[in-house]
């Protein structure tokens, strides 16, 4: 962080707000999360290090201050009363002490002075709002990005857990906005997609995707037959308080019908907290439901409300999340993957291991940096320890999609192994490889001419953010783009696609998937989609560090494609110069190295 120039700070903002902005969508929006839970811990706390280093950089959109991701366009939009925020993370015991500090500071307490708080598992599912009046259901709303969430009101009708009408004799409040986590156990889970698998369907990779994917199913019937559960938290509107006490609101809301979590404790300070903490983290494997960390609150509902909220958080609350669950196995092969930036991942394939009750046999291993034992500073991580094909490697999984190598076992690294050689050509295409400076990615240099690039740009073309068209997703592009009759290999070969099926004797209707009905589906859908808004194709064109906040950025100044493409033309002469300059001096840099001289810059 101490060599970090202001430029190459702002070239890492951007690219941090466009990876977590992706990571948002694929986990609220798409319920597909594409990285781990702790990858995107470290995004976010390196994004906010380098906020606090430099913060006339910091954006007004940083994804530091935002909560979730926007609603889809799928569900009718429901404006929350009170926000629904996030809760600020904790990875370690000296951060809760520091927790008790803050409060304590806050509020002028010493540190003799009684504070209790709660400790409850955090449940790992999808966070749903129900707004209650006259002490019936009249309305279930999704978190989204904290102010604005999705109406799934037929949906939660469905959810058993959820109760049509609260007890009466409990004396409700005319308004009650009961919030709290709708989660699939891991018996459902498996008989779900047990069900699914004998019925031909799509199989959930957790109970978490399950679940959200479940409640948010356009069809209620589907929901329905979904085994969901609800456990319910905290509140938001209301039109009188359910009780003093954050231990005594619980136990109202148990009264007044809803499941809640029977191992929430109160405690009378950290050490209190902690012990909690490890006997909840041991009962984990045996709950039945996956829980992925402990909240504590401050108990006393008035001093919440002294203590108030940040932006995003609120100051009287902590998610203390469970370590990673880790596991040693054998790393088989390092395989290149190309993406659509031309960025040359590689992935670990390992021995098959169980992690965190998930079989597992690929991992990421970042870039080549990562895999020779240094971050993209040049500091030591590992201890400076090398990955190799043989090797016996520790995996980490914390209940997440992507897997990731933590460390290596030197004294059981087989004798005749060498480092890593990482390809300075494309595996896919063979163009050239490079790394530019500041960047820890090397990426393929081919462009379209790359078909790995081709592929992956033109399903970025295709995604939900972009032109979104129905029936033409990944699996989709992939078959067309190997087909030698009706191929798509760029995105105006879409729009051609009904005229060329026409004049061709290789229909679509004949191919695997496809029929009559289907293909004249698809062929609608690209029809409307020939004009969409502005921000969507600035997206859909896959520039690099451009996500959707920045592409509708763009969009709103510029107002139009045509005024859009005058700049870049004014500006293209600048960016020839500056790309040449770039070019001459990374020519100049690798004749110095290769001549053993410091480079004339």
């Amino acid at each position: 962080m101490a060599r970090l120039t202001e430029a190459a700070a702002a070239a890492e903002i951007a690219e941090l707000a466009g990876m977590i902005a992706d990571a948002n969508r694929a986990y609220h929006g798409e319920d597909a999360p594409e990285i781990t839970d702790a990858e995107y811990d470290a995004l976010k706390r390196r994004l906010q290090a380098i906020e606090a280093r430099f913060p006339a950089l910091k954006r007004p959109d940083s994804p530091t201050e935002a909560i979730g991701a926007a609603p889809s366009g799928t569900f009718a939009k429901v404006r929350h009363a009170v926000r629904m925020l996030s809760l600020e993370n904790a990875f370690d015991d000296e951060e809760i002490a520091k927790f008790d500090e803050r409060i304590r500071l806050y509020l002028g307490l010493g540190p003799e002075a009684p504070l209790w708080f709660t400790a409850e598992p955090k449940i790992d599912g999808l966070s749903l709002s129900l707004r209650y009046e006259g002490g019936k259901l009249v309305q279930a709303a999704t978190r989204g990005d904290g102010e604005i969430g999705e109406n799934v009101t037929a949906n939660a009708r469905t959810v058993a857990d959820i109760p049509e009408l609260l007890t009466p004799e409990a004396e409700p409040p005319a308004v009650l906005e009961v919030r709290g986590e709708v989660y699939m156990s891991h018996a459902d889970f498996e008989a779900l997609n047990t069900q699914q698998a004998a019925a031909g369907g799509k199989r959930f990779a957790n109970p978490r995707n399950a679940a959200a994917g479940s409640l948010r199913q356009l069809d209620a019937g589907v929901t329905a037959a979904r085994p969901l559960r609800f456990f319910a938290y905290a509140w938001g509107e209301m039109s009188a308080p359910l009780a003093a006490t954050q231990s005594a609101a619980i136990a109202r809301l148990k009264a007044l019908g809803f499941s809640t979590n029977g191992l929430t404790e109160r405690c009378d300070g950290p050490s209190a907290l902690l012990a909690a903490y490890r006997r909840i983290e041991q009962k984990r494997a045996t709950l039945g439901y996956d829980i992925d960390g402990v909240v504590y609150k401050v108990d006393d509902l008035a001093l919440q409300a002294r203590l108030g909220f940040r932006s995003t958080t609120p100051r009287w609350a902590i998610a203390h999340k469970f370590p990673a669950e880790l596991a040693w196995t054998r790393l088989e092969a390092i395989d290149i993957q190309v993406g659509r930036t031309g960025a040359l991942s590689p992935v670990a394939r390992l021995a098959p291991v169980t992690v965190g009750g998930v079989v597992v046999s690929n991992a990421t291993l970042h870039n080549e940096d990562y895999i020779a034992g240094r971050s993209a500073s040049g500091e030591a991580i590992r201890d400076g320890k090398d990955l190799r094909p043989g090797d016996w490697v520790q995996v980490k999984r914390a209940g997440d999609v992507i897997p990731k190598v933590v460390d290596v076992d030197l004294a059981r690294r087989p004798a005749g192994t060498t480092p890593f050689d990482f390809p300075q050509c494309c595996p896919e295409c063979g163009s050239p490889a490079e790394r530019e400076e500041g960047d820890a990615v090397r990426r393929c240099t081919g462009g379209l001419i790359c078909p790995a690039q081709a592929v992956e740009k033109l399903k970025h073309f295709v995604s939900r953010a972009a032109f979104d068209i129905d029936g033409l997703g990944a699996r989709q592009i992939e078959m067309f783009f190997a087909d030698p009759d009706l191929g798509i290999r760029d995105p105006a070969d879409i729009f051609t696609l009904a005229a060329r099926d026409a004049a061709n004797l290789g229909k679509l209707r004949n191919r695997d998937g496809f029929g009559d009905r289907s293909a004249g589906n698809l062929f609608r859908a690209i029809e409307e989609r020939r004009r969409i808004g502005l921000g969507r194709l600035i997206f859909a064109l896959g520039i690099r560090h451009v996500g959707e906040v920045a592409a509708q950025d763009l969009a709103r100044h510029y107002g139009s494609w045509e005024a859009l493409v005058a700049a870049l033309d004014s500006a293209r002469p600048a960016a020839l110069a500056h790309r040449a300059a770039d070019a001459a001096e990374a020519q100049e840099r690798r004749a110095a190295a290769a001549e053993g001289r410091r480079a004339r810059i």
